[in-house]
């Protein structure tokens, strides 16, 4: 079914950057709405930011200021702008989709992609 591929990940220094993306095989993200959770080792998996189909954003605390969500429904691709990373950020990275389209809730994951903040 729809499958969702995630790329930009890898290891940067404190007070970096990195982009992810997330890049779907058809033509859905006009009608969805999408965003990234993370998930470090030994921890819980948490939301990181949200972003509905009409393009209203909302984020963690932990990442509010520093995050920027964004959508391009022409290339089917959800990014996450991470800027002004620290350790804690460090984490596997899933992104999600999630359709309006009337036929019940469901939700398509990403791989993952693994995001590493060294100190």
């Amino acid at each position: 079914q729809v499958q969702l591929v995630e790329s930009g990940g890898g290891l940067v220094q404190a007070g970096g950057s990195l982009r992810l993306s997330c890049a779907a095989s058809e033509s859905i993200f006009s009608i969805s709405a999408m965003g990234w959770y993370r998930q470090a080792p030994g921890k819980q998996r948490d939301l990181v930011a949200h972003i509905t189909s009409g393009g209203s954003a909302n984020y963690a605390d932990s990442v509010k200021g520093r995050f920027t969500i964004s959508r391009d429904n022409a290339k089917n691709t959800v990014y996450l702008q991470m800027n002004s990373l620290k350790p804690e950020d460090t984490a596997v990275y899933y992104c999600y989709v999630r359709p309006n389209d009337g036929l019940g809730p469901r939700t398509y994951w990403g791989q993952g992609t693994q995001v590493t903040v060294s100190s």
